[in-house]
């Protein structure tokens, strides 16, 4: 459950790759930036379908490899 007042973000190339996924199946053939980093048109695709760009990605799946590496930290390194 997000917290109170979070918005909830996704890491761009998820929904990006779920969208084109889609798209293949239909017969589409997608392209995404033409000429360069697709970085900026993957966001303003995003942007469109009303997700908040994060180059993070979700915030609890974040937090969860975080607290992972921190138990493996304190068990290798004895560092807390």
């Amino acid at each position: 459950m997000p917290e109170p007042g979070a918005t909830e973000t996704y890491n761009p190339w998820t929904v990006v790759n779920l969208v084109f996924h889609q798209l293949a199946q239909e017969g589409l053939h997608p392209v995404l930036g033409n000429a360069g980093d697709p970085g900026k048109p993957a966001a303003d695709l995003l942007r469109a379908l009303g997700i908040q760009p994060d180059a993070e990605g979700n915030r609890q799946v974040m937090r969860d490899v975080r607290d992972h590496l921190a138990t493996i930290r304190e068990a290798v390194l004895g560092e807390k």
